[in-house]
């Protein structure tokens, strides 16, 4: 399924060779790998500050998150066609940043009026930016499907969700969908029978800090709880679908929850076996979920 689906975005040729634009975290690796082993090896664009060096040792050019004219000339010099948005981004671009050459300037009627908004608006905008200068966007989801939850309700974990934490997935699913739709977050945390946190800018890690502080503090029952991560309702899927991971687990039961529910088909599991053997080892249950469910 995986290589089919890499075939169709990358062609045999190099006139459909794809270009990564990298930001932080473990997809933009993962995204590279499932290229290279298909014989694609890509072009790679690390964000500056933000990418992992191991991108290095792809074919690469590094670029600020404000470079925009440069990154559009790059493309163009190495014939690229499609273009892949992996990764994400801790520091978003300040108007003070924006250098007002011919191809930004051209682009600030696009751009500014998402420079406001949340992140969904933004990348929405940087997409809208590329495919009017003639690029194709492709969702990593696209080449690494096998990544994404199962398409189907299931507990991925031995660990299970009682009737309590079940309870804690429905408020958990329900704050997640009111956050998503205000362009703020993609995840939020249920203990006890109500939300206690929701996640912001800070990102998910951070989140779960802030609810083992609340535990330490007293603030929340002792033990328990959900981190429920959904896709925003107008997600745009070809950037920034939410992900959990190895770090997601060990942060959510040093936090001394129970369990975790992503969205069925719409949230990356990235290093899968690593992520489950860690949830077992730990007695986190991992579940898929569907907005309905």
């Amino acid at each position: 399924m995986a290589s089919k689906l890499i075939e169709g975005v990358a062609g045999k040729d190099n006139h459909g060779r794809v270009a990564i634009i990298a930001g932080n975290g473990l997809l933009p690796i993962k995204v590279a790998e499932a290229l290279a082993k298909q014989g694609q090896p890509p072009l790679v664009f690390p964000l500056k500050g933000e990418a992992d060096p191991c991108l290095y040792q792809y074919e690469h050019h590094e670029i600020s998150v404000v470079s925009f004219s440069a990154l559009i000339r790059a493309l163009r010099k190495a014939d690229i066609k499609k273009v892949i948005l992996a990764g994400g981004v801790q520091k978003r671009p300040l108007w003070s940043d924006i250098k007002l050459d011919w191809p930004t300037f051209r682009a600030l009627p696009i751009l500014l009026p998402a420079l406001g908004k949340g992140d969904d608006a933004l990348l929405r905008a940087f997409i809208r930016l590329l495919e009017v200068n003639g690029f194709t966007v492709v969702g990593s989801h696209e080449v690494v499907p096998d990544l994404l939850a199962p398409k189907k309700v299931i507990t991925l974990t031995q660990a299970i969700a009682d009737d309590k934490e079940l309870k804690n997935i429905k408020l958990g699913v329900q704050a997640a969908i009111k956050l998503g739709e205000l362009d703020i977050g993609q995840g939020g945390v249920a203990v006890g029978g109500r939300v206690v946190a929701m996640e912001g800018v800070e990102g998910t890690d951070l989140m779960l800090l802030r609810v083992a502080e609340l535990r330490a503090s007293g603030r929340i029952p002792p033990k328990g709880g959900v981190l429920v991560k959904c896709a925003k309702p107008q997600q745009e899927e070809r950037a920034d679908l939410p992900a959990i991971g190895i770090t997601t687990v060990e942060n959510v039961a040093d936090a001394g929850m129970a369990g975790i529910a992503i969205e069925a088909g719409r949230v990356f599991i990235l290093g899968f076996e690593e992520t489950i053997t860690e949830a077992n080892r730990r007695g986190i249950f991992i579940q898929t979920i569907t907005p309905e469910s």
